[in-house]
């Protein structure tokens, strides 16, 4: 182990001229703030297994922070100010053992934010604005604290009571690590309230209010601003959708219509035209019946000159579609009395 001791020497940065092969370096009670330059500098201190910050002026862990400090297993960065802390802080922290985050304004969280620390054994939160806390997947811990945070014991810590009671985590100072919500909870500690009572019943109307007053105060005003605008845009979209499918309805029902109507006077069109099956005489055949039928009788020049018997034939041939009931034709100038006589 090579140790070195810079806490109290009114540091702003890191300093540079450390020796490389340091394995335990104590920076507390400084003016740090962990910016660029000093994640820079705290690269090139590779050797490093433990790491102490207590009380400087650290306000968020940026992403990266200590991604070469492949070797650490100690990180202790209580009593600071931080409120932020990026999902990439602890990238290459394969090793770390334990974390301390006490004592700082951490409201939230984010369980993502942890998965790299998988030999994590001590995770300690106490002191921070934390209310509500959901555990990574696959997260190990063996002791965790967790006392001196606003918990909200509404349904939303629910899945961090039953991580409680079913891992085989510790919660160290389980009798202080008390509900600050709602009123009617106080006396309960996180990992023993009672929460199936609470999840299914309404509570009262000034413990809403407490609780609508205490998220207020941890959400910030870009938090809301994008809510409002998610609101918007949602209830623009459902409008636009519900005309549109109004649209697709009276267009579907107007078709339809016309395709029954079609269906329907389809085999009337079809018969009619089936029906109307008639065609032009051609000329030759036009020009005969113009000869047999229209022809003037009394022109001398379309009359041939025949005999009786012809006259007779044609005739019958022109009127053969006419049927004699006996053959006989009845002369009425026939005079009876000359009959008579010639008898």
């Amino acid at each position: 182990e090579v140790k070195c001791n810079s806490s109290a020497k009114n540091y702003s940065w890191i300093p540079a001229n450390i020796n490389k092969n340091v394995t335990i370096l104590d920076l507390s009670y400084n003016q740090i703030t962990l910016n660029i330059t000093d994640t820079r500098v705290l690269q090139t201190y590779f050797l490093l297994t433990e790491l102490y910050l207590i009380e400087n002026k650290v306000n968020i862990l940026l992403n990266n922070s200590f991604s070469n400090l492949s070797n650490l297993e100690i990180l202790n960065i209580c009593r600071n100010s931080i409120d932020t802390i990026q999902q990439g802080a602890f990238t290459g922290l394969h090793k770390l053992k334990k974390l301390y985050l006490c004592q700082n304004k951490i409201v939230q969280l984010n369980p993502d934010t942890l998965l790299p620390l998988k030999n994590l054994i001590l995770l300690n939160l106490h002191g921070n604005l934390i209310s509500y806390f959901d555990v990574p997947q696959l997260f190990h811990l063996e002791f965790i604290i967790l006392y001196g945070n606003p918990w909200n014991c509404s349904c939303s810590l629910l899945n961090l009571q039953n991580w409680l009671k079913t891992s085989n985590v510790t919660l160290e100072n389980e009798s202080i690590t008390k509900c600050s919500y709602p009123d009617i909870l106080k006396c309960y500690n996180i990992k023993t309230v009672p929460y199936k009572a609470e999840c299914y019943s309404k509570f009262p109307s000034s413990i809403t209010e407490d609780l609508h007053i205490h998220f207020q105060s941890i959400c910030n005003s870009t938090f809301n601003n994008s809510l409002n605008n998610l609101t918007r845009n949602s209830e623009n979209e459902s409008h636009g959708k519900s005309w549109a499918f109004l649209v697709g309805v009276v267009i579907t029902v107007v078709m339809t219509s016309l395709l029954i109507s079609v269906a329907i006077k389809c085999p009337v069109w079809y018969n009619f035209l089936l029906s109307y099956n008639h065609h032009r005489l051609e000329e030759h055949e036009a020009e005969t019946y113009e000869d047999g039928f229209t022809g003037n009788p009394s022109s001398p020049s379309q009359i041939p000159d025949t005999n009786s018997e012809e006259t007779t034939v044609i005739f019958e041939q022109l009127h053969s579609f006419v049927v004699d009931d006996d053959g006989f034709i009845e002369d009425k100038y026939i005079d009876t009395h000359e009959l008579r006589e010639e008898n």
